[in-house]
């Protein structure tokens, strides 16, 4: 079979034309092998041999053989070309089919109610696929980080990211525990909560996430107080359970422990929908094998499962 040979002005010129050269002791056979002119492979040795800075072949018109530099220069070149070889395959199989090592960062509060319904599937239909997960409420530069992709709620998603939605937009919910609410009257109204302990989230900018509303058919903004500031949803959501104060999270987040009766939903006429969830990657990198199959399964298992119609 030929390999496409281009002399290139580098470190590795001509290795590859002297490494033929050296198997079948012949220019020849060699120009044959490499799919180039004996003359091309005379000039790429000649100019290796140039910069290496000694003969590596004995030359007659009968024969061609290795010179003690030559047999020197051989014993390390070869393996280490054959390394390269073997390199250069294993990133083009990694190019072509689901495999290797899939890095994703994503916020605590999406991994029981996202990814863990979808790991076990996918890991058993791409067994070649390792996934690890990264769980940080904070924004990470994922290029910086060797991150394949991150996932976030669609607000917190930098504009130079190519973002793919995972779930429809999910509503917001304010929900408190009944030890607060005995303690407390509950919020008929949204300016109630001037009266209320409520739990903020701190965004990684820095800045204080408002709690959002829907007054008719008004978007609303309010700034709210009280004693716990956290950057991420479980610490708020944990806090809110046991009592601290009342919480604004995605419903889905809070579902088990309304559920449980361990919450107690308020304002439902207000909620507003927030964006959902997405997984983001930069857009200047091309997309692996790897993180297809997992969009592809995600996607296609949510939306069973969901029956959301804007997955």
């Amino acid at each position: 079979m030929k390999r496409n040979f281009t002399i290139r002005q580098g470190a590795l010129d001509g290795v590859e034309a002297f490494l033929s050269v050296a198997q079948h002791r012949s220019f020849r056979k060699a120009a044959v092998e490499l799919g180039v002119t004996p003359s091309a492979i005379s000039q790429a040795v000649r100019t290796l041999e140039a910069r290496v800075g000694s003969a590596l072949f004995i030359r007659t018109t009968r024969s061609v053989g290795l010179s003690e530099a030559g047999e020197r220069f051989h014993a390390r070149a070869k393996p280490a070309f054959e390394e390269l070889v073997a390199a250069s395959e294993v990133a083009r199989d990694l190019g072509q089919r689901p495999a290797g090592l899939l890095r994703l960062t994503v916020p605590p509060s999406v991994v029981p109610i996202l990814l863990e319904p979808l790991i076990a599937s996918f890991c058993q239909a791409y067994p070649d696929v390792e996934v690890e997960i990264a769980a940080n409420a904070d924004l990470v530069d994922i290029a910086a980080e060797g991150f394949d992709a991150g996932i976030r709620l669609g607000q917190f998603i930098e504009a130079d990211m190519i973002a793919v939605r995972l779930t429809p937009s999910l509503p917001l919910a304010v929900v408190g525990s009944p030890d607060y609410l005995r303690r407390r009257s509950r919020p008929e109204v949204i300016d109630d909560l001037r009266g209320h302990a409520c739990l903020r989230l701190r965004r990684s900018n820095g800045s204080i996430a408002p709690w959002s509303f829907v007054s008719g058919k008004e978007a609303v903004e309010v700034v709210v107080s009280g004693p716990l500031i956290a950057n991420d949803i479980p610490t708020v959501l944990r806090a809110a359970v046991e009592g601290v104060g009342l919480a604004q999270v995605p419903e889905p987040i809070a579902a088990d422990a309304v559920k449980a009766g361990k919450l107690i939903p308020m304002l439902e006429p207000f909620a507003p929908m927030a964006p959902g969830v997405f997984l983001y990657y930069p857009g200047y990198r091309q997309m692996m094998p790897k993180l297809r199959a997992f969009i592809d399964h995600a996607k296609s298992h949510l939306g069973h499962s969901q029956q959301g119609p804007n997955l």
